[in-house]
């Protein structure tokens, strides 16, 4: 069990700024249960319990690649305080807007909403493009195996397209854009397609139930790092007992086809909501769409388990290095403990 101050020095910045969101979290859900006050449609409290619970799980994931670096270290360290510096500002606006009981998001109604709003878009282009620093850096790493390491590129590429998202969402509607011309609007942007922000909508996270929701996409690819990582973890745990996923190259294909096969769901939920259709309620397309994207992962499920590894896990391990002496089995298991 990893102590508090283990944790800390993988990346103090990014750990403290999760430490902070875990209390801001209690905060929030406190706030959830005393205040009954509702902010477009969703309880007030609702988006900073939504994303003190993200951020604190991204930062950490963040911190501990970092730790893994061996590269570039430095430069990894001022990225990674960068994001905590940004995940910082945008809780304490959502915060602020909550207290003073407006929206944080596409708030053009005063100059000073405006203003904060425009500093979070600000802030939000420096977290894409840290993040961006870091997903090159970590592209040179080499971590405990090729497994682990493509995970790990997979997921924070992924995690960038779910950022990519974000701008889709502050293009104004049709509706938005008459009002513009017409007279003028407090709102310019939003997360539903095809029908108005605040409507009808999944418990918790508010993806609406009756039109396209462009924070689902924003979800599934962020949180793609965290998928990756989990799966490359799972596969380790499971490689003593399934004798298959010794291979390295084995969990590596795996990595790769679920790597790919999230990348596809990431955009096939988008282009869903683009087209104003709810999650809960895809049309023939979608699940055509969708059908063919599960045919495909298990195709190459099937493909990556049965083609059998050219490389033991010796040689992915140790690669051309003459001094290394582990000796490993047929299956690419070391038996040096």
């Amino acid at each position: 069990m990893l102590s508090l101050r283990e944790v800390r020095s993988w990346h103090r910045p990014l750990v403290d700024t999760a430490l902070l969101c875990i209390v801001l979290l209690l905060v929030s859900l406190v706030g959830l249960v005393l205040d009954q006050r509702l902010i477009n449609g969703d309880p007030a409290w609702a988006k900073p319990a939504k994303f003190a619970m993200s951020i604190t799980v991204y930062n950490l994931t963040l911190a501990w690649l970092l730790s893994l670096a061996h590269r570039w270290r430095r430069l990894g360290w001022w990225m990674g305080t960068v994001v905590a510096a940004v995940t910082v500002a945008e809780m304490a606006v959502i915060i602020t807007q909550v207290v003073r009981g407006t929206m944080s998001h596409f708030n053009y109604g005063t100059p000073f909403d405006l203003a904060l709003y425009a500093f979070m878009g600000t802030m939000i282009s420096g977290l894409w493009g840290a993040t961006f620093v870091i997903a090159v850096l970590l592209m040179r790493q080499r971590l405990r195996d090729r497994a682990t390491t493509w995970a790990v590129r997979f997921g924070v590429w992924i995690a960038l397209l779910g950022m990519a998202v974000g701008p889709l969402m502050s293009v104004p509607t049709s509706a938005q854009r008459e009002a513009l011309v017409e007279g003028g609007t407090d709102v310019l942007g939003a997360h539903t397609v095809g029908s108005a922000d605040g409507g009808p909508g999944l418990p918790f996270v508010g993806w609406s139930t009756i039109g396209g929701d462009l924070r689902v996409g924003h979800f599934v690819g962020m949180h793609g790092l965290q998928v990756m990582i989990l799966l490359a973890l799972v596969l380790v745990l499971l490689a003593p007992r399934v004798p298959r996923l010794r291979d390295g190259g084995v969990r590596l294909r795996v990595v790769c086809v679920f790597g790919l096969a999230h990348t596809g769901l990431t955009l096939l939920t988008v282009w869903q909501a683009l087209r104003g259709q709810s999650v809960i309620a895809p049309d023939t397309l979608t699940l055509a769409a969708l059908g063919v994207l599960a045919a495909g992962t298990a195709l190459g499920l099937v493909w990556a388990l049965r083609v059998s590894s050219r490389k033991s896990e010796e040689e992915e391990v140790c690669g051309s290095n003459s001094t290394c002496t582990t000796s490993t089995t047929r299956a690419g298991v070391s038996t040096r403990p």
